[in-house]
């Protein structure tokens, strides 16, 4: 059935959403219908605020979006006397019902259905306007909505379609297109190279439309440069090694000079590095781009599951802990090991004592106002485009091994005392050296499950993961082992979108 469309932007709409309809269908009937709505150059203000407002909710990078991936993969396990919190994903028990997955969907499709509102109106303001400032202003706005877009249809691709192989994508299943927002559009998936194909579209619309000058660091809004670091991502993602050498060389040497990387090595004040000061006050050099949250206005709260210090107030009641393995990668002088960990004794009966995750234990700011474990995400750091860059190196056709040590080690540098820890990257440790500096840096960032998909039978051998058990560990859950191409790498699609009426949506071998 064909509702009306409104101009509701609230988180409040993806629980809607779900409780009433098909995430893809249009949002339900009220007070404001489109012809009514986004008028004017205020109104189109307001629509983007709605949008970024939408960001913010826990389902998303503030919560499961980030921390469901790497749960999921080889980086902590769940300790005995946990809340069960994520634990399908833990024991990859993950139905086409569940509710986090369900949420991931919904959120996603709700930024997309509004940016796609904004899209299909934002021309009729545009020939309205009389001062090019005005004007020049809803471009860049225009060029924040196409990149935010292209990141929520390259998340959807990331968690619901297989990894990208340039030889097979037009055979795989994609994601389902919704490019417009007034007119009925098929529930149907397109193919993974479309899919791809229309994020990359989107890029490069943003990019012609954000203006570099306006690139900043630790920035809330998408940017020219959160345009690129997108772009490298995705591209790297597709295989495209030049195009990531491309976008992450625009980010890394961004003619402004905005970005560089927070030195874990050198102190910002008497008790904190440039790094420490990143996750403690959510402001850094080589943040790009970050959930701007207010002590009024947050999401979800990524340390939760880690510390949970806020039951008690007295002991810590994590839900997960690191795995003994990655912490055995941070070697003497990796000043990263400290501003992550710290070794705290649990309040269960076991009285577990570990290195606990302390890099998200909370903006110091807002644990004044009593709030604990809230920080706020960033999904685009400086260190990753140096990481999509160096792999890069490594993987096109003609290797540049000079190129891409160099890269790891211009990070490392920043993360080591006296800038020691180099590495030489060489055709045959390549792969599991990046593999392993990207745990090292991205540590519970949400790419473990990803990178291990899309890697398949390069990084060791395809067997990907088994977990052993450690001190204190859950018994069920710590012994799974997975290999890369089990097909419960790619997320199910939500049951009620196939279920949908007139969805002709596609399931994935994990809704089997």
């Amino acid at each position: 059935m064909k509702m009306k469309n409104t101009i509701k932007y609230f988180v409040a709409i993806v629980a809607t959403l779900m409780a009433t309809t098909s995430c893809l269908d249009k949002m339900p009937e009220s007070a404001i219908t489109v012809d009514e709505a986004m008028q004017s150059y205020e109104d189109a203000e307001q629509t983007v605020t709605g949008i970024y407002s939408m960001m913010k909710s826990s389902a998303l990078w503030s919560g499961y979006l980030t921390l469901l991936p790497d749960i999921q993969a080889d980086l902590v396990y769940a300790v005995d006397g946990y809340s069960n919190t994520y634990g399908n994903h833990w024991l990859w028990d993950i139905r086409t019902t569940g509710s986090e997955i369900q949420a991931v969907y919904a959120s996603l499709y709700g930024i997309i259905s509004n940016c796609n509102f904004f899209l299909e109106r934002i021309d009729g303001i545009v020939a309205k306007q009389t001062l090019d400032e005005k004007i020049t202003i809803l471009e860049q706005y225009t060029g924040e909505v196409y990149a935010i877009r292209a990141l929520c249809y390259s998340e959807l691709l990331k968690l619901y379609a297989k990894a990208y192989d340039p030889a097979t994508a037009e055979q795989e299943l994609g994601v389902v297109l919704r490019k417009g927002y007034s007119e009925p559009e098929r529930s149907i998936r397109a193919s993974l190279k479309e899919s791809y194909e229309f994020v990359v579209s989107d890029l490069k619309r943003a990019e012609e439309l954000l203006d570099p000058a306006y690139d900043t660091y630790s920035s809330y809004y998408m940017t020219n440069a959160v345009a690129h670091a997108i772009h490298a991502r995705v591209a790297l993602y597709m295989q495209d090694w030049e195009a990531a050498i491309e976008h992450s060389t625009a980010v890394i040497e961004q003619e402004n000079g905005m970005y560089s990387l927070s030195a874990a090595n050198e102190l910002y004040t008497s008790q904190m590095t440039f790094f420490d000061y990143m996750w403690n006050y959510d402001l850094a050099t080589e943040t790009i781009w970050q959930v701007g949250f207010t002590p009024t206005s947050y999401g979800g709260a990524l340390g939760q599951v880690f510390l949970s210090f806020n039951n008690d107030f007295t002991y810590y009641y994590p839900d997960y802990v690191p795995a003994q393995w990655v912490l055995d990668l941070y070697t003497a002088g990796d000043m990263r090991y400290n501003s992550y960990f710290a070794t705290l004794t649990t309040g269960y009966d076991h009285a577990l004592t570990w290195p606990l995750l302390i890099k998200y234990y909370g903006n110091q700011e807002f644990i004044g106002y009593y709030i604990y474990h809230v920080v706020m995400p960033k999904p685009f750091r400086l260190a990753e485009q140096y990481l999509i860059r160096a792999e890069a190196h490594c993987r096109k056709s003609s290797p540049d091994f000079s190129k891409a040590t160099k890269d790891i080690n211009t990070l490392r540098e920043a993360r080591f005392s006296g800038g020691g820890g180099s590495l030489s990257l060489t055709a045959d440790n390549c792969i599991e050296e990046i593999a392993n500096e990207r745990v090292r840096e991205l540590y519970m960032e949400g790419h473990r499950l990803q990178d291990i998909k899309r890697w398949g039978k390069l990084y060791r051998d395809g067997e990907g993961f088994t977990r052993t058990p450690q001190n204190s560990s859950l018994a069920e859950g710590s012994s799974i082992s997975v290999k890369a191409n089990d097909p419960r790498f790619v997320w199910p699609i939500p049951q009620h979108e196939l279920e949908a009426p007139g969805s002709e949506v596609q399931p994935n071998e994990s809704n089997n």
